[in-house]
């Protein structure tokens, strides 16, 4: 079947391309009854316009570049999916391509985006920063970009991030207040920003309660369960368990749980444990995992926002938005009664 254009629709009726293109286009200088006599007999026709030249014309593609660690990570669905609804409804699209927590995968994947033509970047890094530099040029030649997290406060850049330092003094804060003599970190990768973050926190958390550093560690276990479980092989095998642990993420706790209790540890009762980020599973495990929340959702769509603003005016000074979470608290870290402590 022949695809109807606007020349065969302006023969059709005799008159111009131009007045049929005025008619499409909503154009003042038109009749009504022209414009819509071209518009009935466009769609007797079956003509439909074509989207790639309606971008062009408006030097836009309608796309929106998405560039995440990884597609299986619980905190990066809920990203894609805040994403998809806050943008499409604005009439764009949503083309999202997964890093693989690989710096090199990251940055070809957002070189195609950009020679794909998409209006816009967000970016959600990977745990090194090597591109960071080419980022920051392409934003002063004028792209618009916007991070998701990940990144640090003092990047000129705008970006969506959450409160780290604070809320993993909080969660520390919650296992010094029940008297737990002795508390280790298991951090994330040392050079990843939030690892960074919340290392301090835990640290201003000791500073402040005094906690001498023989009764505190800080050990880089990653961000995986498996590496949350080798941590603590290791330190059963050192004869180093600690009464609390705090861990860098859900992910590392839960492989925690696991290898202490497949070695005839109890939780809480042995060792208490409080995790990071509050992923879906922390309320199905057991015993149910206390975690710091972030507003994952919220996060994915101020950053949407501020992208469509960057998009449709660049010279916008950049924007860092700082969010804050809420520590919920479960069996898994409390020491005695749960109720008695809420």
């Amino acid at each position: 079947m022949k695809h109807v254009t606007i020349k065969d629709v302006a023969k059709y009726l005799n008159v111009s391309v131009s007045t049929v293109s005025r008619a499409f286009n909503d154009k003042y200088d038109i009749r009504k009854e022209t414009k819509e006599l071209i518009l009935k007999t466009a769609e007797e026709m079956g003509y439909h316009p074509n989207p790639i030249a309606k971008k062009l014309s408006q030097n836009r593609s309608l796309n929106i570049g998405v560039v995440v660690p990884e597609f299986i990570n619980e905190y990066y669905s809920e990203v894609i999916i805040a994403l998809q609804e806050s943008l499409v409804s604005k009439g764009y699209q949503v083309l999202v391509m997964q890093s693989d927590e690989n710096e090199k995968q990251e940055l070809k994947n957002v070189k195609t985006l950009i020679y794909d033509m998409v209006d816009g970047l967000l970016i959600a890094p990977t745990i090194g920063h090597e591109n960071i530099s080419y980022y920051l040029k392409r934003i002063n030649d004028g792209y618009p970009i916007v991070f998701l997290n990940r990144v640090d406060e003092s990047i000129p850049a705008s970006k969506v991030i959450f409160n780290n330092i604070k809320w993993s003094f909080f969660a520390t804060e919650h296992l010094i207040r029940q008297k737990y003599e002795k508390i280790y970190h298991l951090s994330g990768y040392r050079d990843l920003c939030v690892s960074k973050e919340r290392i301090e926190g835990f640290k201003k958390a000791m500073n402040k309660h005094k906690i001498s550093k023989e009764n505190y560690k800080i050990i880089e276990a990653g961000l995986l369960a498996k590496e949350g479980k080798e941590v603590i092989e290791d330190l059963i095998f050192h004869h180093d368990i600690p009464d609390a642990i705090f861990c860098v993420n859900d992910m590392v706790a839960f492989g925690a749980i696991k290898k202490l209790k497949d070695n005839g540890y109890r939780v809480p009762e042995d060792v208490a444990i409080i995790g990071f980020t509050e992923t879906r599973m922390a309320e199905l495990v057991t015993p149910q995992l206390s975690s710091v929340k972030q507003p994952t959702y919220e996060m994915a769509k101020a950053a949407g926002e501020l992208l469509l603003k960057k998009i449709n005016n660049n010279e916008i000074p950049d924007e860092t938005i700082i969010m804050n979470g809420e520590l919920n608290i479960r069996k898994s870290s409390v020491k005695g009664n749960l109720t008695e402590l809420l």
